[in-house]
């Protein structure tokens, strides 16, 4: 009797798979959300930044990469010159600064 059922098997037609333009808009939906969710905040927050950077000027108070905080007290064209606290100076790259702080901060901390 085994022998019926197995014949009966191979007489039914392999079910089809999914339809190619299924598959191509799930494609196109996934490229739509990674553009949404990923890209275009990251391009938005990269000219934030540029802006930021090129916003810069002598005297600012500003908060930079590492946590440190200062007064800006020379720019160069890709570098500035920071003091931290009186009579120390660093430099520091211009795209290192994450924020600029209101003026007098400095003097209340």
């Amino acid at each position: 009797m085994s022998f019926f059922i197995s014949e009966a098997y191979a007489n039914t037609v392999p079910p089809a798979g999914p339809s190619m333009w299924g598959q191509l808009i799930m494609l196109g939906g996934f490229a739509v959300i990674f553009y949404f969710l990923l890209l275009r905040p990251q391009m938005k927050r990269q000219k934030e930044q540029k802006a930021l950077v090129e916003s810069l000027q002598k005297g600012d108070e500003i908060v930079f990469a590492g946590g440190l905080i200062g007064r800006i007290t020379k720019l160069e064209d890709d570098f500035a010159v920071v003091e931290l606290a009186q009579g120390v100076e660093i430099k520091i790259q211009r795209a290192a600064v994450v924020a600029t702080l209101p003026k007098g901060t400095l003097k209340n901390i």
